[in-house]
């Protein structure tokens, strides 16, 4: 446990804060889960704790992805092992009865990024983002207690709103390193060549595309809303905190235009402070009164469909 705080710590300063509004327990497990999460990530990126990426060659990832594959299965099914955050995961898998083929879809989602697989439809990038979102969405809210396979879609969704407005912040980072995924179809209908070394030129179009994704976000975050309501309160609070922070940065990025990537879209101390208010505001009026929406048909469904895993 002190070796997953220490690497949240220093991972992810907005991690920690949040994590701080959960009870003890939910923030133990927290550490836990991120501490996996985050060797993962470093260990394809290769990088430490989130800086300094020196990605390995494709072929070479992939080797890393199925030592992670092994490694985890092992964790997961209960074998000794000796590596901290491995044992972190296998005690926050059986603490929080987190299904085996949660932490594997996530692994499957790197593998995705190795293979550098590519995205025609919007509906093969909610795919992704299941995969390398989604799957944590559903994990933190077995943390938080949840079972119920209809607040367990709605974890999903906000998983899925994150991806897609960090795909839409980073649209030219990635492109740097040689990676497209806005959808080719949504980018040719704009005009924006499927090169990303030509998406420089073409800023005015991106920002068109861009902002129809982040429209999609929006249906995504508001369908994760509805989940608040049922969480404990403390992380309801944080849950609805991190939805207000992260969606600003979507609304940076519109705001901006052509401009949304001449520097890092994020939201300011201040500002996270406002919304950190507001968060709690927010959750207090869904708690006293539950929305009773049913999740909207024509969201993408393989979420809902996964997400009674290990009920």
């Amino acid at each position: 446990l002190a070796h997953s705080k220490d690497i949240i710590e220093r991972g992810s300063e907005s991690f920690a804060a949040a994590a701080r509004l959960f009870s003890p327990h939910a923030r133990d497990n927290a550490y836990l889960l991120y501490a996996w999460c985050r060797h993962c990530d470093d260990s394809i990126d290769g990088q430490v704790l989130g800086f300094n990426q020196q990605s390995p060659a494709p072929h070479k990832q992939l080797e890393i992805v199925e030592t992670l594959r092994n490694k985890t299965r092992a964790a997961l099914a209960g074998e000794d092992v000796d590596d901290p955050v491995f044992v972190a995961l296998q005690r926050v898998a059986a603490e929080c009865d987190i299904d085996d083929e949660l932490p594997l879809a996530l692994l499957d989602g790197f593998e995705m990024d190795a293979n550098g697989r590519r995205y025609r439809e919007f509906d093969d990038l909610l795919d992704y983002c299941y995969h390398v979102a989604g799957v944590v969405g559903a994990m933190m809210a077995k943390i938080m207690g949840v079972r119920d396979e209809q607040i367990l879609a709605r974890a999903i969704d906000l998983g899925l709103a994150f991806q897609l407005t960090n795909i839409c912040r980073d649209v030219l980072e990635d492109a740097a390193d040689g990676r497209i995924y806005l959808p080719e179809a949504w980018l040719e209908e704009a005009g924006v060549p499927l090169d990303p070394t030509q998406f420089p030129e073409h800023t005015v179009r991106l920002a068109g595309v861009t902002q129809r994704v982040l429209i999609e976000a929006e249906r995504y975050y508001d369908s994760a809303r509805h989940g608040i309501a049922y969480l404990p309160w403390r992380c309801a609070w944080a849950v609805s905190a991190a939805l207000l922070i992260y969606r600003e940065i979507g609304i940076i990025v519109s705001t901006r235009g052509r401009n949304a990537w001449a520097s890092r879209a994020g939201a300011g101390s201040m500002r996270k402070l406002s919304l950190l208010f507001r968060g709690g505001l927010s959750a207090t009026r869904l708690k006293m009164m539950p929305p009773v929406n049913p999740r909207p048909a024509d969201l993408w469904q393989q979420g809902a469909a996964l997400s009674n895993l290990g009920r």
